[in-house]
C-alpha cells in the first residue's frame, strides 16, 4: 500500500491543501507513488508544476484517480465514500462524533477511514498531531484579527502628545491556540491576563509573561489527552462571573474553550458583554462547535448594541494557508512514515500500534473504534 491520491478541497472556503511538494518529494524517495488532482494546492501558494517537480502526477479529477489509488488523503471529510475502492485508506478528518452516517458508508463500503482528528495526543504521535499544529496557528491569527480591528494600538508609547497605555487581552482557554495568543500578544506589546480550569497550565502562562487569573473551581484537572475536563455547573457559574469581571476591563478577549467530541461551554453571556466597553473585540474560537460567547456567528463579525464586536475565530489557520499547508502536511507524512516498512516498501496498517488503533475507524466492512462502534 503506497500509491498515494492527493485530493483538492471542494469546500469553497477551504485553502488548505494534505501534502505539500516538499513531503511528496521526500515519501516518493522512500518508495511512495503520488498522483495529485490538479489546482489541489493553488490556494495554498504550490502549483502544479510544483507537484510535477516533486515527482507527483497531475490528473484531472480524483473520481478517476480512485480506481489506481490505495491511499487517499484530503482535509475535510468527504460527501461520501463512493467510488472508493475496497480496502482504501483514506486519510482526513471526519467529525466522527458527528458523522454516524458517513462512518457506517465507509463501513459498508469496506474502506478503511481514519480520522485525523483522532490521532492520539502522545510524545510519540506529536509529530503527527494535527489539532495542535492547526490550532497554534488559529491562536496567532485570532490575536491579529483582533488588533487590527480594535481602534487602539496594542503597545504602550510614549510620546509628546501624551502616553498611549498597553492594551489589554484576555485569554480564556490556555492550550495550543491560547499560548500562542498570549505569545503574539506580548509580542505586540500588550498586557496579557490568562485563564484556564488546569491549574497547571499555570507557569507556562507566566513564562510567555502574562498573568494568570485565579479562580478556585474545586478540584480540576485535565483527561488523559490533555484537554480540560468538563465543569460542573456550578463550577460554570462561579467561572463565568470571575471571568466576567476581567473581561469588563479588557479591550480584546480570546475564547478557546473546547472539550473535544462535545458541544463547546458557554462562557461570555450578553450580560457580560453589555458590561464590556464600546470598541472591545471577543474572538470566539469554538463558534463552530455551538460558540463559547452568546451571539457569536461562524464566518460573520457581530456588533452588540453596546458596540463590542464579536469575531468568528474558527478555523482562522484558513487565513495563513501556505504555512497550514506545510505542518499539516508535515503531520500527515510522519505519520505515513511511521507505519511504512522499508524493507517491503509498503504501507502497514498496525491495528496493535496504539497511535492506529486510536485514529483508525473502519476496516473489514465495520465500525471497529470502541468509541464509535456502539454509536
Amino acid at each position: 500500500m503506497k500509491k498515494v491520491l492527493v485530493c483538492k478541497e471542494k469546500d469553497k472556503l477551504e485553502t488548505r491543501v494534505a501534502l505539500i511538494p516538499d513531503d511528496i518529494k521526500k515519501l516518493s524517495a522512500l518508495g511512495f507513488s503520488f498522483k495529485v488532482v490538479s489546482g489541489a494546492g493553488v490556494k495554498s501558494g504550490f502549483s502544479d508544476d510544483a507537484y510535477k517537480a516533486a515527482g507527483a502526477e497531475i490528473v484531472a479529477d480524483e473520481k478517476t484517480a480512485y480506481s489506481d489509488s490505495e491511499i487517499v488523503v484530503r482535509i475535510l471529510k468527504p460527501e461520501t465514500a463512493a467510488g472508493l475502492k475496497e480496502d482504501t485508506l483514506h486519510i482526513s478528518y471526519l467529525d466522527p462524533f458527528n458523522e454516524k452516517d458517513l462512518l457506517n458508508e465507509f463501513a459498508k463500503n469496506k474502506i478503511q477511514a481514519l480520522s485525523l482528528e483522532m490521532i492520539p495526543r502522545t510524545t510519540l504521535a506529536q509529530k503527527m498531531d494535527v489539532q495542535s499544529s492547526q490550532t497554534s496557528l488559529a491562536g496567532y491569527v485570532a490575536v491579529l484579527n483582533a488588533a487590527a480591528h480594535l481602534p487602539k494600538i496594542l503597545p504602550m508609547m510614549v510620546t509628546p502628545a501624551g502616553t498611549i497605555n498597553p492594551a489589554r487581552v484576555f485569554i480564556i482557554g490556555v492550550g495550543v491556540a491560547g499560548l500562542q495568543a498570549i505569545a503574539t500578544a506580548k509580542r505586540l506589546g500588550a498586557r496579557v491576563d490568562a485563564f484556564d480550569t488546569r491549574p497547571v497550565v499555570e507557569e507556562q502562562v507566566k513564562s510567555l509573561g502574562a498573568s494568570f487569573v485565579k479562580i478556585d473551581l474545586g478540584e480540576m484537572g485535565q483527561t488523559a489527552q490533555g484537554y480540560a475536563k468538563e465543569l460542573t455547573p456550578e463550577q460554570i457559574a462561579k467561572q463565568k462571573e470571575a471571568q466576567a469581571k476581567v473581561c469588563e476591563k479588557s479591550n480584546i478577549v480570546i475564547t478557546t474553550a473546547k472539550v473535544f467530541g462535545r458541544k463547546a461551554p458557554r462562557l461570555i453571556e450578553k450580560n457580560v458583554l453589555d458590561r464590556m466597553m464600546p470598541g472591545s473585540v471577543v474572538v470566539d474560537m469554538a463558534v463552530s462547535t455551538g460558540g463559547n460567547v452568546e451571539g457569536s456567528k461562524f464566518g460573520e463579525n457581530v456588533v452588540t448594541e453596546n458596540g463590542v464586536t464579536i469575531m468568528s475565530g474558527d478555523l482562522l489557520e484558513r487565513q495563513v494557508p501556505y504555512d497550514a499547508s506545510k505542518m499539516l502536511s508535515g503531520n500527515i507524512s510522519a505519520f505515513l512514515q511511521h507505519f511504512y516498512n522499508k524493507e517491503s516498501k509498503e504501507f502497514e496498517v498496525k491495528l496493535e500500534d496504539e497511535i492506529m488503533k486510536g485514529c483508525l475507524l473502519t476496516k473489514g466492512g465495520q465500525i471497529i473504534h470502541e468509541r464509535f462502534k456502539n454509536n
